[in-house]
């Protein structure tokens, strides 16, 4: 399996490539900015995308939606957000953005992969309404993508449009640490960790 992050865009968010091998078809995770980062990655093992994620509908992750020409998945309830510049916040930062590809709206418990790759959507609303993490299926089960909801040794903010502290500790506290403590984290921002080493560090849960 091929896993590669790319740090991309002032807000230094992790895009995600998976593959499972050279030359085979690809998911993109949050291409929030620097499309020709992503697109070095792609050629580099000789990759196609076939449709991206958005773990929710923040600028920051998503301002490269339409550079691939593959269909986009959100969490229905952040699909306003790919259409509505001040909640996804580009209307205050940057020239107003929205997404003009495909939309495919996401629900909780849902799997969507390519080949051999499975992943699992999981609901974790409060930094967004629809904010999700993705659980790996196949090939591995130790792996969870999770957005802004849960970072290295912090969470994700709530005080934005549609945020919740109080629902997003819960949602955390109730599906996200529940995985087995060696599953690794793969967060929006910052490094990787675990959710044994997020159980017992992590100031905020």
């Amino acid at each position: 399996m091929i896993l590669e992050t790319i740090c991309v865009g002032p807000m230094q968010v992790n895009c995600y490539v998976l593959a499972n091998a050279k030359g085979s078809k690809a998911i993109i995770i949050d291409p929030g900015a620097e499309v020709r980062k992503i697109k070095q990655v792609l050629d580099k093992y000789g990759l196609t995308p076939e449709f991206v994620v958005n773990t929710h509908g923040h600028y920051d992750h998503i301002g490269s939606d339409d550079k691939f020409g593959v269909p986009v998945y959100i969490h229905k309830d952040d699909v306003c957000f790919l259409k509505d510049a001040n909640l996804n916040l580009s209307g205050l930062f940057s020239v107003p953005y929205q997404v003009d590809a495909k939309i495919i709206e996401l629900e909780d418990g849902e799997s969507i992969g390519i080949e051999d790759i499975k992943l699992k959507v999981m609901h974790i609303p409060g930094h967004t309404p629809g904010g999700i993490a993705l659980i790996m299926q196949k090939p591995s089960n130790k792996i969870v993508f999770t957005g802004d909801a849960l970072f290295c040794q912090g969470i994700g903010r709530s005080d934005l449009a549609g945020g919740n502290a109080e629902e997003l500790i819960k949602f955390i506290r109730e599906k996200l640490l529940t995985l087995a403590d060696e599953t690794v984290i793969y967060p929006g921002h910052g490094p990787s960790s675990t959710i044994g080493q997020e159980k017992v560090s992590n100031p905020y849960l």
